[in-house]
């Protein structure tokens, strides 16, 4: 990879306040939100004596990388092809593919940090416990970037325009959530709704987060699941997408 296009793209984001603001900001912002609320606070019976805010930690992570995967990086690759600027680099030593691969890389990026933030705000706010099986949260969390890139890598292929791929990445958006759980956390989903979200790439992510987190290693359906839909979301993307 091209190490100059990678801090043009590095600095790129950094300008754009309201893309940092939803992935580096706002899945804290949430937590903080929520924490405020005394009873959130609380063990709950129905969470299996956790605290409502113990599950919205892997929510607040997975949150972040949707933002990053599903909005901000669709529309910034839609925009490159829309005025032309992958066709000019192809007639350039540095290829388009090194532009896709930067901005792929400094959104991944972007969606760890965001994730660490919202573990410390957590941990260090909220005394929430840090993840009791490190090396199977990080393969999760692994597998939950990549899926968020291969889904917003489809959203740009299928997008002609800026305005289009922010309209596809909108409507994709909130579903996603919805399976994440920010309207509902997943422990709290009646078992056929848990059962039907775990197929979704961010409802299995969520469940195997939230194993982790117990300090169980996540189970081997919800990484399948993962893995499954990055493969066939980054296939898809490979034959749509167009350089021009």
């Amino acid at each position: 990879m091209n190490t100059a296009v990678l801090r043009t793209e590095a600095r790129l984001l950094a300008r754009e306040p309201g893309s940092l603001f939803w992935i580096l900001v706002f899945p804290p912002l949430l937590l903080a939100i929520l924490g405020a609320v005394p009873a959130f606070r609380e063990p709950q019976d129905g969470l299996d004596g956790l605290r409502v805010i113990d599950t919205y930690v892997p929510v607040a992570v997975l949150v972040g990388m949707i933002v990053a995967g599903v909005q901000s990086m669709p529309t910034g690759l839609t925009g490159y092809r829309e005025q032309g600027i992958l066709r000019r680099m192809s007639t350039t030593p540095v290829r388009p593919s090194a532009l896709l691969s930067a901005q792929m890389l400094v959104h991944a990026l972007a969606a760890a940090l965001s994730a660490l933030l919202a573990l410390a705000v957590g941990r260090l706010a909220y005394d929430v416990p840090l993840p009791r099986q490190p090396y199977g949260y990080l393969l999760a969390l692994v597998l939950a970037v990549l899926v968020a890139l291969a889904l917003g890598s489809v959203i740009a292929a299928v997008s002609r325009t800026v305005k289009i791929a922010g309209a596809v990445g909108t409507a994709v958006f909130f579903p996603m959530l919805f399976c994440a759980g920010v309207w509902l956390p997943v422990q709290a989903m009646p078992d056929v709704l848990a059962d039907v979200v775990g197929l979704t790439p961010f409802g299995a992510a969520a469940q195997a987060l939230n194993e982790a987190t117990a300090g169980d290693w996540p189970g081997w359906t919800h990484l399948g699941v993962m893995a499954g839909w990055t493969v066939v979301l980054s296939v898809a993307a490979a034959r749509w997408f167009r350089w021009e």
